[in-house]
């Protein structure tokens, strides 16, 4: 069960709801058979928690994942997120419902900022009271867009989903995001594959015996943050997930800390698409 508090695997947001720490990405993961293969064997491997989106165009798949899978609806943590290039948030909370054949999502997170920080966040918090989403949240906010919302909240956000690893470890943003009880959702915590031939992560990884993948991830755990990793390769997917059994020590975290290349930035993105 979600509800069952363990902190090395959940965490307990803001608002009182307990989010796996590990969850299935499937950004770039085409819709259709391939979504609903990929989450299916997540979950079966053991997986509780999936983020989609609205720009995905995979929440059917995720949906006929969920459906098939035979978990029963609350033992799984459902993400989507708003496309802000849309009008009305909570009308589109209740589009992804429709998709996903759910009553109610986890989490809803504003995509991007597009058009400011604020605008969507009085349907967001709609959509929360009407019980659409359980939790509400944003994603790619930096730590000014952020405070704005905070400031005219009724239910502030308690997720900021960024990409975050060691080569983007957003020192500034973190600290920041969880001094206002804002967790952070890492995507990209596997850098899309570009640095796991990196040298320095290769010889942490030789030294405690596990793969350049499975350091990063860990590495992201022991930041407390929410990992994203995505994949739809079996043997990928679960070796993403045995992630619980080690620890990294202070001195490989510093070493990995090291590679930042933002200089600890409180951005969310080095360039915006939006």
């Amino acid at each position: 069960m979600i509800g069952a508090e363990d902190p090395q695997v959940t965490r307990r947001l803001a608002d009182g709801n307990v989010i796996p720490r590990l969850g299935l990405g499937v950004w770039q993961v085409d819709p259709g058979q391939t979504t609903e293969e990929a989450l299916s064997h997540a979950l079966a491997v053991g997986y509780r928690h999936v983020d989609t989106a609205q720009i995905y165009r995979n929440e059917e798949g995720v949906g006929r994942a969920i459906k098939a899978s035979g978990i029963p609806r609350e033992e799984i943590f459902v993400t989507t997120k708003f496309d802000p290039r849309r009008q009305h948030a909570e009308k589109e909370a209740e589009g992804s419902l429709e998709r996903l054949g759910i009553d109610y999502v986890d989490l809803y997170l504003v995509h991007w900022p597009q058009g400011g920080p604020t605008w969507a966040w009085p349907e967001m918090e709609r959509a929360r009271e009407r019980g659409l989403a359980r939790s509400i949240g944003v994603s790619n906010f930096d730590t000014d867009e952020l405070a704005a919302v905070l400031a005219g909240a009724d239910a502030p956000p308690v997720v900021n989903q960024v990409e975050f690893n060691p080569f983007a470890f957003r020192r500034q943003l973190q600290e920041q995001s969880e001094r206002e009880g804002v967790a952070i959702e890492a995507y990209s915590p596997l850098t899309t594959g570009r640095n796991l031939g990196d040298a320095v992560l290769a010889e942490v990884a030789a030294r405690v015996k596990r793969t350049p993948a499975q350091v990063l991830l860990r590495w992201a755990l022991q930041h407390d943050t929410i990992v994203l990793p995505k994949s739809v390769r079996p043997e990928r997917i679960e070796e993403n997930a045995a992630i619980f059994d080690f620890e990294l020590n202070d001195a490989e975290m510093s070493v990995l800390d090291a590679l930042d290349r933002t200089g600890g930035t409180s951005s969310a993105r080095e360039g915006k698409w939006w």
